[in-house]
């Protein structure tokens, strides 16, 4: 199976440390002076996590450890982050900083991009597909999911060649499965049912003969 789009899901098991990410995920949001820089800081959240901290483990351990002083993180933020990112992203890693609070920093993201969908009035949808999908098809769905749910769809794509034909679409717990695979299973089940019906005919037949 492969993935057309795949974006870096993170959760996390620990029930209030997911609350405390949310809080500072909501304070981030609410942080952005401008509506159209939100995904701008979204995306810088993710360079740094992603080509910054996923390519330098050393760099991650440095600004979680809890033996390195809270200056020295600062001046190293200071001399990375200030005047090359965002004001807004960086005085928010000199808060994590002074709260100690690098660990949720994948968790923020995770939870600020759920509230940036929730805020644009989004529903993630899964479709899965035999092949790729064409532009024309994609337009065609996009539509078809818009006149029905009301709601922009924030479409994730992946191929799975085992479907045959067909597409499934899943958005939360709803799942439509129009996939050639699940037609022809439906198919022989109704073929094996109907057998099992007309074998137990002709035996009460020749029962009651």
């Amino acid at each position: 199976m492969t993935t057309r789009e795949e974006r870096p899901q993170y959760r996390v098991t620990d029930v209030s440390a997911e609350r405390v990410a949310r809080v500072y995920a909501e304070a981030l949001l609410n942080a952005v002076p401008d509506e159209n820089q939100v995904q701008e800081v979204l995306d810088e959240l993710g360079e740094l996590i992603d080509n910054v901290l996923g390519k330098n483990a050393e760099v991650g351990a440095f600004l979680e450890s809890p033996v390195i002083s809270r200056e020295r993180k600062a001046a190293v933020i200071a001399r990375s982050f200030k005047g090359k990112a965002s004001d807004t992203l960086y005085h928010f890693l000199e808060v994590l900083n002074n709260h100690g609070r690098f660990e949720l920093l994948r968790a923020i993201r995770a939870v600020y991009q759920e509230l940036l969908i929730e805020r644009r009035h989004q529903t993630p949808i899964l479709v899965t597909s035999a092949v790729p999908l064409t532009d024309a098809q994609r337009e065609k769905l996009l539509a078809q999911l818009r006149q029905g749910m009301q709601r922009e769809p924030l479409l994730r794509e992946q191929v799975d060649p085992d479907l045959l034909g067909g597409v499934t679409i899943r958005a939360g717990d709803w799942l439509f499965d129009g996939s050639l695979k699940s037609r022809l299973e439906n198919l022989r089940n109704q073929l094996i049912e109907r057998s099992s019906y007309e074998i137990q005919s002709r035996r009460d037949r020749f029962s009651t003969d």
